[in-house]
Parts: structure tokens; C-alpha cells; sequence
């Protein structure tokens, strides 16, 4: 078997369908800290920063987003997304997520791509599930 032509980097984006943009960016600048990517005005889409990585928020109100709107509504096609963070205190997300009237979905320690650390799960104001993951807590990624 050949190799492909190219190396893999990592995440480039995700593309999340919503159907409120000023809710949208106020969920993912406010309660994740993101900061403006690039606009599209005429498609309906912004992109806002995670670290390196952008999320693409395409709302399907937008005349612009027609080939955005899913076939089924309410269908999924991405089951989350998972942002990697920098060390934080547990409570501290907890208080943090309160405040912004954010429920955490749960709370779970396993491995990822940086090794085993704590993970909060919670949902957009879309439906989206994200995971937010501490830094490894094991970086060699060892089951236990």
C-alpha cells in the first residue's frame, strides 16, 4: 500500500448549522473565548477562532445558506466537536459554565489526542455537542 501524497496537520475546521447567528457568536466568543475568523456575508457564514482550528457557524436562515439547510430536520451529521484547552480548575469550568447558563451534559476522563484528561460535555444553543478537554492528566494515553 503507497502512502497518500500529503501529511496530516490536524483539525482545520468544523462547520456547525445554526439558525440564530447573533446567538451563535455570542455562545461560542463569550462562554468558549473565541475570536472573529473570517465573514461571509452573502453565504450567511461566519468563522470564529478555537486556538488554531476554526468553527464554521452556517445559519440556515440566511438566503445565501440554502445547500447548508439538512435534508431532515433536525438531522445530525456531527456527533461533536472536541476543543482542546489549556490546564483549568474543575470548579472553576463549573462556575464558569453556570454563569453563562450553560448545563454540562457530563463530565468523563479518557483519552484523546493529547492523552487521558478531563473532558466537560455540553451543547450549543443549536443542539451541537461539544467537549471541552483539559490537557492530559496521562499523556501517554494509557488506558488506566
Amino acid at each position: 500500500m503507497t502512502p497518500p501524497p500529503f501529511s496530516l496537520i490536524g483539525i482545520d475546521h468544523v462547520v456547525f448549522i445554526v439558525d440564530d447567528m447573533p446567538k451563535a457568536l455570542a455562545f461560542y466568543q463569550d462562554v468558549l473565548g473565541c475570536v472573529p475568523g473570517y465573514s461571509y456575508p452573502t453565504l450567511g457564514m461566519e468563522q470564529v477562532w478555537a486556538g488554531s482550528a476554526l468553527i464554521v457557524l452556517w445559519d440556515t436562515t440566511h438566503p445565501g445558506a440554502a445547500s447548508a439547510v439538512p435534508p431532515v430536520k433536525g438531522g445530525r451529521n456531527v456527533d461533536h466537536l472536541c476543543i482542546a484547552t489549556s490546564p483549568f480548575q474543575p470548579d472553576a469550568m463549573r462556575a464558569h459554565l453556570a454563569a453563562h447558563g450553560v448545563e454540562i451534559d457530563r463530565e468523563a476522563t479518557h483519552g484523546g489526542a493529547r492523552g487521558v484528561g478531563l473532558s466537560f460535555y455540553i451543547f450549543d444553543p443549536f443542539g451541537n455537542k461539544l467537549e471541552i478537554k483539559g490537557p492530559a492528566e496521562y499523556p501517554d494515553g494509557r488506558d488506566w
